[in-house]
């Protein structure tokens, strides 16, 4: 199954992406190296099972097969060589007519559809309400292979409520009671907006009677309250009103209950709720939704609790209600959250939490444990309690939360929601959805799957649910444990070597005490040294060399993994996996390993078929085996000497062509070089000359076989250029040269002479211009600073201040009385 889902992955992958070809190439490769790997996965998960019988083969996995044909097996093959993958039993030889490969199935038995109201005006009864579909069905599971249905649930209209009041009547609740004491006209008449059939119920608590949750002195048994208060005596639960749909009476008997008290501050909530959800029949519960309104203004007593009051005995989850009084809060501990859990969820009860806002925080984290639960926070008087069972109710009611009784043992379940607005969900999210208004419909994919056959049995009954609901889904689970011809056997057959087994599915499956695949031996027989040494090779300590088991004095060679590897021999001496490798392949894919050794393909030799005789690939361009330079070895050139390559046409440390002819071609052509004197003798035979008059008259490549285009230096420090080629008619070596070589001209001595006297006196010309220009730039600044000093100056000449003047002036100080007197 696994290996499907593979493949159709890895096509639709090819398809989409747009690869180029090489890419698909590698792609297309390793995907049927994986395909491969998956392939023979899958075919072990078969063989590792070592199936004695069609039933055990099939419990297997979901992709094995039993062959019934009666020569399937070859020598020595054992009984479980039948159970093998599908397709590998085909190619074995078995026909598909005589494969056992039962499936699983599924019958639904009931489908009653869900309720529609829609143009009916007719109120059906609460019995006669539909709200899931299927309400019934068989699954026939084969082990691995999981069985599907599609599961509708709808929120019908108008449907039933039961409602249980359960308040805590310690002493501080006391202002909360005159609220609650007009609660049920005004709750069903809220009520009755949503649901024309409304019950309501009322039930309250203090606390165990025991020290040190109460004070037991006899004054304080009768009234635990200060002496002003008159309370009533301490109790741990009361039903004080079954569930009615008379609110009038709801609200006369809440109206006679006083409030009572205890000492400490955690209550006994929890006892109250379990006499709640366990006493179904005292308390009137019908089979339709069920809320319980739990409130109170203080925490809560869990299991291990009552050790304080040497109460030590474990809560058992029954009722224990006397004249609807709880009597046996003084014998049983506390329960524990999971157990309260447990019995909430087993009488489908929503719990309503209506609490202070000081302890709403304890009962948030309590909600996180209880399924379809809701915490309220009421006011400090509890005026607002009825729109807070109200919103509460709408909470719970608009999210369905499937659950399921307890699985068998090697059974799975798995849920995908289809819920509104197009939302899907998966895993957990899988058994829910929310939102849910009346009327909608919503729809879950479950899924079940055994992973094997019950001991106890070959059929289970599992019931799934919504939290909250009472109406639930009966499934039938029916485990495929044998192969249909297991019916048709035949017990104490003589095809069993004279009635040791029972023939069926075209093999003995052996009476206890008997083995072998005709059941020719027995136990005790098989562990005698007498048949065990036939069983080894040459007197060896190993029996079947290890390999595989000794039966009734013959070696059946052990499966492996790997259907594709195989033990043979007549000790399992052989095998045809362990020779040698080449390039991580067993005899290189060139042969075939028989007994550990490799038997190669025509043209192959060499341990592991690795050497190819075929000497193509040491052919070079001109089919000469390694150009003459090297052997041709396991299809690959062995060069000599310096020659290296694939065909050795290369020789990193040896001369090139062009400077290895350079002079003969310059004595033959231009009769210049070292080998002047003796070109006839060392160039004469060397090649065919041929000379042309310019370069573009050069062979071209295509022409010429190994052609080589030179540029070589002659004696005069001249280029000359030739070609080194082979002529394709007679294999001769030709060369083609330019007649007349590319001499450099001499320079010019007056240009440079004269270039080289001008750019002295150039630069000297240039050099006197700086230099006067930063004269210039100098004597400019200085004249500036000069001028600015003598603006700065703040004296002159004129002003001297040693400077005195040669003038003196003298007043005769008689001058002028004289006149006056006369």
């Amino acid at each position: 199954m696994f290996l499907t889902f593979f493949v159709m992955f890895c096509l639709r992958i090819y398809s989409s992406f747009k690869l180029q070809m090489d890419c698909r190439l590698h792609f297309l490769i390793a995907f049927c190296l994986m395909c491969h790997v998956f392939a023979q996965q899958d075919g072990s998960e078969c063989l590792k099972a070592n199936a004695k019988s069609c039933g055990e083969c099939i419990q297997a996995g979901p992709s094995c097969g039993w062959c019934t044909k009666l020569d399937f097996l070859q020598q020595g093959e054992p009984t479980s060589a039948r159970c093998d993958d599908l397709a590998a039993l085909k190619t074995k030889g078995c026909p598909e007519s005589q494969i056992e490969n039962p499936r699983g199935s599924k019958n639904i038995t009931n489908n009653k559809e869900v309720t529609n109201r829609v143009g009916n005006t007719q109120k059906p009864k609460p019995e006669d309400i539909t709200q899931i579909q299927p309400q019934r069905l068989e699954l026939h599971l084969r082990s691995g292979e999981p069985q599907t249905f599609e599961l509708k649930f709808k929120r019908a209209e108008d449907y039933p409520i039961d409602l249980y009041y359960l308040m805590d009547l310690s002493y501080s609740m006391k202002d909360d009671l005159e609220n609650v004491k007009s609660l049920g006209t005004a709750l069903m008449v809220e009520m009755r907006k949503i649901t024309s059939d409304f019950r309501i119920g009322f039930g309250s608590f203090v606390e165990k009677t025991v020290m040190p949750y109460i004070s037991t002195t006899p004054a304080k048994l009768l009234n635990p309250c200060t002496s002003d208060q008159n309370c009533t005596s301490p109790f741990s639960y009361k039903n004080v009103l079954n569930l009615t749909s008379n609110g009038n009476l709801f609200n006369e008997l809440v109206g006679k209950q006083r409030i009572s008290g205890n000492l400490d501050s955690p209550e006994g909530g929890f006892d109250a709720i379990m006499q709640v959800a366990v006493c179904g029949e005292q308390i009137g519960w019908r089979n339709v939704t069920r809320l319980l309104v739990f409130s109170t203004d203080a925490g809560f007593h869990f299991a291990g609790d009552g050790k304080l009051g040497g109460i030590v005995l474990p809560n058992d989850g029954k009722c224990h209600l006397e004249n609807n009084m709880y009597t046996m809060s003084h014998y049983y501990d506390y329960p524990s959250i999971a157990h309260l859990v447990q019995k909430l969820s087993d009488n489908n009860i929503q719990t309503i939490f209506a609490v202070t806002q000081e302890f709403e925080p304890v009962y948030k984290e309590l909600q996180n444990l209880i399924p379809k639960s809701a915490v309220g926070t009421l006011s400090s008087n509890s005026s607002n309690v009825i729109q807070l069972i109200i919103d509460a109710y709408n909470s719970l009611s608009s999210e369905v939360i499937l659950e399921n009784s307890k699985l068998p043992e090697g059974v799975t379940i798995s849920y995908k929601s289809y819920c509104k607005n197009g939302i899907n969900g998966t895993g957990e999210n899988g058994r829910k959805c929310s939102n849910i208004s009346i009327g909608d419909e919503v729809k879950f994919d479950v899924s079940i799957t055994a992973q094997k056959c019950p001991k106890n049995g070959h059929e289970e009954v599992i019931k799934l649910k919504p939290l909250g609901f009472t109406e639930e889904v009966e499934i039938v689970l029916k485990f495929i444990c044998e192969c249909d011809c297991h019916n048709e056997g035949i017990p104490n057959s003589d095809e069993c070597n004279y009635g040791n087994g029972t023939f069926e599915c075209g093999a003995c499956r052996c009476n206890e005490g008997r083995i072998g695949r005709l059941c020719e031996c027995s136990t005790d027989e098989v562990n005698s040294e007498d048949m065990d040494a036939s069983c080894r090779k040459d007197n060896s300590s190993e029996i079947c060399s290890n390999n595989g088991d000794c039966i009734c004095g013959e070696c059946v060679c052990k499966k492996r993994e790997n259907p594709n590897e195989v033990y043979s021999g007549k000790y399992c001496e052989c095998d045809n996996f362990n020779c040698d490798r080449s390039n991580g392949l067993i005899c290189g894919g060139n042969g075939v390993c028989k007994c550990r050794k490799c038997e190669c393909y025509e043209n192959f030799t060499g341990s592991a078929c690795d050497c190819s005789m075929d000497t193509k690939p040491c052919e070079s361009m001109y089919r000469q085996i390694c150009n003459g330079r090297g052997e041709c070895i396991c299809g690959r050139c062995k060069c000599s000497d310096k020659f290296q390559g694939p065909t050795c046409e290369m020789c990193p440390t040896c001369p090139g062509v062009c400077a290895e002819h350079k002079e003969c071609v310059q004595c033959r052509a231009f009769n210049k070089g070292e080998k002047k004197d003796v070109c006839n003798e060392a160039c004469g035979k060397a090649f065919k000359l041929v000379i042309v008059e310019d370069r573009l008259q050069l062979p071209q490549p295509g022409q010429l076989e190994a052609l080589t285009h030179c540029k070589e230096k002659d004696v005069d420090d001249c280029w000359f250029y030739f070609t080194y080629a082979v002529n394709n008619t007679n294999n001769d070596y030709v060369v083609h040269v330019v007649k007349k070589p590319d001499c450099p001209a001499g320079p010019e001595i007056i240009p440079i002479v004269a270039g080289v006297v001008a750019g002295i006196v150039l630069i000297g010309l240039a050099l006197l211009l700086i230099w006067k220009l930063l004269m210039i730039i100098h004597d400019r600044r200085e004249f500036a600073k000069f001028e600015k000093e003598k603006m700065n100056a703040k004296w002159d000449t004129q002003e001297n201040p040693i400077y005195k003047s040669p003038i003196n002036n003298f007043k005769n100080p008689s001058y002028g009385r004289k006149a006056a007197s006369l």
